[in-house]
């Protein structure tokens, strides 16, 4: 005959649900099944405590909102990483952030900006002759990315 196991947890745990239980000791999180430790983290590894309890989540081992009340989470937060562990995986977590590249100012327009700068030309008559927003252009120049000839300056003798 089958025996029933009780869901037995170590002493000073937290319980998400019945059979699932973490704790927190000696800047380590431990998640336990019952009395058997399955995961470790540390304390301020967020990627991966977003990662192991979006996996718990998906799996059917614990419900969004358990994991909001038993950590003190956002909603949105879980929705968001159990939709990344969806759509990527656990490497979903530990990918480089995806960032936007230079939209107007691209390297061709750099350097056709920096040639009529040299002719010359002022920063809004480019920016126009270009299409682009003055502010961006001055935002450009300012930065370094292109720069203005210096005006030669007139001595009176």
């Amino acid at each position: 005959m089958p025996q029933l196991h009780l869901p037995m947890f170590p002493h000073g745990v937290t319980s998400i649900t019945p059979e699932l239980a973490v704790e927190k000791r000696e800047g380590q999180v431990t998640y336990f099944n019952g009395h058997m430790p399955i995961f470790l983290h540390a304390e301020h590894d967020v990627r991966t405590f977003r990662m192991i309890t979006a996996q718990f989540c998906v799996n059917g081992n614990v419900t969004q909102m358990a994991i909001v009340r038993a950590f003190g989470v956002s909603v949105i937060s879980v929705k968001r990483a159990v939709q990344r562990y969806r759509t990527h995986g656990p490497s979903g977590f530990y990918a480089p952030p995806r960032r936007r590249g230079a939209a107007v100012l691209t390297s061709p327009v750099l350097v056709e900006a920096q040639r009529l700068l040299d002719a010359g030309q002022a920063v809004s008559d480019v920016a126009m002759e270009l299409g682009i927003k003055a502010n961006t252009l001055a935002k450009a120049v300012h930065a370094g990315r292109v720069h203005r000839p210096e005006k030669k300056s007139v001595h009176p003798n």
